[in-house]
């Protein structure tokens, strides 16, 4: 089975060291553990799906396979890991990322994403992945209760993850972290945080054709403005809750007959449409103009009802289309967030939370090590063929944790191909010569 270097596990994680040297050491010189080399066993920890620090820890007993697969040359332990990463702006991985995504791009394999022709959909949402009442940094968002007197902490982020109606892989791109910024004392919010993904993911990606996919909370005008201001085009959910004044100028529409409305049948599923282009989004911001598509989706006598404003003029050729990519926006919970906490990478685990920026550090490597295995996933023949024989991801990590704690290891090729296809294991005779 032909291998792409660059495409595989080990150059990837090759490209990932790299990478991590050119992150500038906010320690003195002459230090005992190199931080690329701490950065690269925080990223090992996930890449690996150790569930905590301490078993991690206990690879230290046995370091070859650490230095074989992932070039760590120093191993810190855990409280070095902690201290050393707890100083790292989380700023510095970011660019890793985009060094993930251009190596797809290089290969021709982030074209299997592409959808509507040339268009690339990304799907935003924020998620929790830290709660305590006690432990806490001053990054922490803080949630008082006046009746009980607590205070919960907590850490949030805004992801975001390339996606397709019709792939099971995601692309993550650098999350966005949702803490309190330098300086302030209020809570920092997704809105924020949302303005502060644009603005960057302009600045890394300034000619990819995205389409923003999110649901109901993105859709005021606010938001709208900032994603044609970076030159975004969107797909937001509207519900009737929220956005009465809408639902009430279509129905008004409707009764006028100035709608569109039509339905196809395919595989015995009634899909049926309703659409006005040029609509005002809310009373108080008429001059944010949307185009507005409802959908329902009628199959075994049951009804599902969806709706959306874009920036695309609907038309009866891409109305299912553009339902498609609106309906994909649910990748980044099932495909993205809920693998990263059901399947192995234990993402509300607390690994480690810091005074600084701990907490930020282990989460951006743990979306970091998550964007490498979707990258083999869908570009790498042998990790899917390893993937196939084991049946699950959650079999996969398995029998990759085994065969790295119990062999010698040159490379994580060397160990897909153990899962994909098997291994010997010579056995050694010693004669007793009495």
């Amino acid at each position: 089975m032909k291998i792409r270097k660059h495409l595989s596990a080990d150059g990837l994680f090759k490209m990932v060291k790299k990478e991590f040297k050119k992150i500038k050491d906010h320690r003195p010189i002459n230090v005992a553990i190199p931080l690329e080399d701490a950065l690269m066993s925080g990223f090992a920890l996930f890449s690996l799906k150790d569930p905590s620090l301490l078993a991690f820890d206990e690879r230290r007993q046995t370091p070859k396979n650490l230095k074989r697969v992932y070039g760590i040359n120093r191993i810190p332990s855990d409280t070095q890991m902690r201290i050393i990463l707890d100083d790292v702006n989380p700023e510095g991985i970011r660019p890793l990322f985009k060094r993930v995504l251009q190596q797809l791009q290089r290969g021709k394999e982030l074209e299997k994403m592409k959808y509507m022709g040339q268009y690339y959909l990304l799907s935003l949402d924020g998620t929790g992945y830290f709660q305590s009442e006690k432990v806490h940094c001053a990054n922490c968002l803080e949630k008082h209760y006046k009746r009980s007197g607590k205070t919960i902490y907590t850490h949030q982020m805004l992801g975001g993850a390339i996606v397709h109606p019709e792939r099971r892989e995601v692309i993550p791109l650098a999350p966005e972290p949702i803490i309190k910024q330098d300086g302030t004392e209020k809570n920092d919010c997704e809105r924020n945080a949302a303005k502060r993904f644009l603005a960057k993911l302009r600045q890394d990606y300034p000619r990819l054709p995205f389409i923003i996919i999110e649901d109901a909370l993105s859709a005021n005008a606010p938001h709208i403005r900032e994603l044609k201001r970076h030159n975004l085009g969107y797909i937001l959910g509207v519900k009737p809750g929220d956005h009465a004044y809408l639902f009430e100028h279509i129905r008004q529409a409707d009764e006028a007959g100035e709608t569109t409305r039509f339905e196809i049948e395919k595989d015995g599923v009634i899909h049926r449409f309703c659409f006005k282009n040029d609509v005002p989004l809310n009373e108080s911001n008429t001059d944010v103009r949307v185009n507005f598509l409802e959908y329902w989706e009628i199959k075994s006598g049951q009804t599902r009802h969806f709706s959306w404003v874009t920036d695309f003029t609907i038309t009866g050729k891409n109305a299912f289309n553009l339902m498609r990519g609106g309906r994909a926006r649910w990748k980044i919970e099932n495909e993205t967030f809920n693998t990263l906490k059901n399947q192995g990478y234990h993402f509300e685990h607390n690994f480690g939370h810091g005074n600084q920026h701990l907490s930020v550090v282990f989460a951006s490597l743990m979306m970091l090590a998550f964007a490498v295995d979707q990258a083999q996933q869908l570009a790498c023949r042998l990790f899917q063929a390893a993937w196939e024989k084991t049946g699950s991801k959650r079999a996969l990590w398995e029998k990759l944790r085994a065969l790295f704690n119990e062999l010698p290891m040159d490379s994580m090729t060397m160990i897909w191909r153990a899962i994909a296809f098997g291994f010997h294991v010579e056995r050694v005779i010693i004669h007793d010569s009495s």
